[in-house]
């Protein structure tokens, strides 16, 4: 049974958990790799450069929209589109152990999985949301 009392916060704190994460690993990509190197790392996988800046870009506003609780469901899916890529190109062939050389498929396939878990809850306490989205959840997190 869920606990209508308590599940928009739990949604509030997978949110912001999944906001954040999404930010720092778009802040390694800026910071340490730099934007160029990640374009030259996409590059060296047969991937478009122009690839990393759509995913940086997707990482970060993806991120602050769930932190926000802006477009939570459909931030979380697209995010899921991201991993899956991920997975796809650079994490599937090295196993299933994030461990593995090069890192597995696990945390990815994980964090996409919270994702789904997070569409399928929605925003949760403390959203932003427009005003076409208010209905009965905001009603439960009072």
């Amino acid at each position: 049974m869920i606990d209508v009392r308590s599940a928009p916060y739990a949604a509030l704190i997978l949110r912001l958990t999944l906001g954040a994460l999404f930010l720092v690993h778009a802040g390694l990509k800026i910071l340490v790799f730099t934007p160029a190197g990640t374009a030259q790392f996409f590059g060296s996988l047969g991937l478009p450069p122009v690839l990393a800046y759509l995913t940086m870009a997707a990482e970060i506003l993806g991120g602050l929209c769930l932190i926000l609780g802006l477009f939570t469901r459909f931030a979380a899916l697209a995010l899921v589109v991201v991993l899956v890529g991920a997975i796809a190109t650079v994490h599937g062939a090295n196993g299933f152990f994030f461990t593995n050389s090069g890192g597995g498929w696990e945390y990815p396939g994980f964090w996409a999985i919270t994702l789904l878990v997070q569409a399928l809850l929605g925003d949760g306490a403390f959203a932003l949301r427009s005003p076409s989205q208010k209905g009965p959840e905001l009603a439960l997190a009072r």
